[in-house]
């Protein structure tokens, strides 16, 4: 069980943890019994299943406990513990995130009034610092699958240069977006990292936002440098409010407009898949600059689950 003392300060807790695999170089807060109780708030700890690469048990204590650990409020506790739940789904192939030499990250999204609960925010500098509580929600699921599958740097996750992301990646979905949103849901999907891509003018037809968007859909399967990986991933695209308003007019759901996007990424390949499925995502401040998240190329689904 990982608890520290009551009374014990942040760097006793941190440097104690760490030399025992537990944590991810940054300051934490210390697990005390009191603490994690509260995060807990009663909920019955059960084994919810399996955590690759070495498949520890996932269990609600735990993720209490790395919510603690992370600085979480106990409002983000089900919502971290729907994440890691999802993150079990064979689709998105969570042994192969946690093991591969490349970049892999796991990346959240919260749809709906639950996000407002937790303090999550779906504007300007969401993936970024600040008041908000993306990061530490987002840093409390990696230290779930972290502590929970055994992952540790050089020896059971082998990423040659790894990414900020895997630190922490959380982000919230604008309710207020031209296609609405959805009742309270977690989405998980696996990213090679982030991009920004700009308009191509101002030009109110929606060629000037999909042109560049599929390009970088494209862009990232021939980075892969193997045309073929596009089958089997999931890619995301963030669309700050105005320009998902300039899109609306011409996609009535946000499906018609992932369609759209595919068969032009597709076309950019000459044919090939530039992805299995394709995630819009209305979040972002004021502004033009989309955020495209490209999908791992070792092949991962993203997966979404119900609060």
């Amino acid at each position: 069980m990982i608890t520290v003392p009551e009374g014990t300060d942040v760097v006793e807790a941190t440097a104690s943890l760490l030399a025992e695999g537990v944590g991810d170089g940054l300051p934490v807060v210390p697990p005390t019994p009191s603490r994690v109780s509260t995060m807990l708030a009663g909920t019955p700890d059960t084994v919810l299943g399996h955590v690759p690469p070495l498949f520890g048990s996932l269990t609600p204590r735990l993720v209490a406990t790395c919510c603690v650990l992370a600085g979480a409020p106990p409002a983000a506790f089900p919502v971290v513990l729907a994440a890691a739940t999802a993150c079990l789904a064979p689709e998105l192939n969570l042994l192969g995130v946690a093991t591969t030499t490349g970049t892999a990250a796991v990346a959240m999204i919260v749809a709906g009034p639950v996000a407002t609960r937790v303090g999550l925010t779906h504007g300007t500098g969401m993936l970024g610092p600040g008041p908000h509580t993306n990061g530490v929600v987002g840093r409390a699921l990696a230290l779930t699958l972290a502590t929970a599958g055994g992952a540790w740097p050089g020896t059971t996750t082998m990423a040659t240069t790894a990414q900020p992301a895997r630190y922490t990646c959380c982000l919230a979905e604008d309710p207020d977006g031209p296609w609405g949103t959805s009742p309270d849901t977690v989405t998980v999907l696996a990213i090679g990292g982030t991009a920004e891509v700009l308009p191509r003018d101002d030009r109110p037809d929606p060629d000037a936002v999909l042109d560049p968007l599929a390009d970088a859909l494209a862009g990232a399967v021939r980075a892969a440098g193997d045309p073929a990986r596009g089958a089997d991933l999931t890619q995301a695209v963030v669309l700050p409010p105005e320009v998902a308003a300039r899109l609306a007019p011409s996609f009535p759901t946000a499906d018609d407009l992932a369609d759209a996007l595919r068969t032009r990424g597709d076309a950019a390949l000459g044919g090939h898949p530039c992805a299995a499925a394709i995630l819009p995502i209305v979040a972002g401040g004021p502004g033009i600059k989309m955020l495209h998240l490209p999908g791992w190329m070792g092949g991962s689904r993203a997966v979404t689950l119900p609060m």
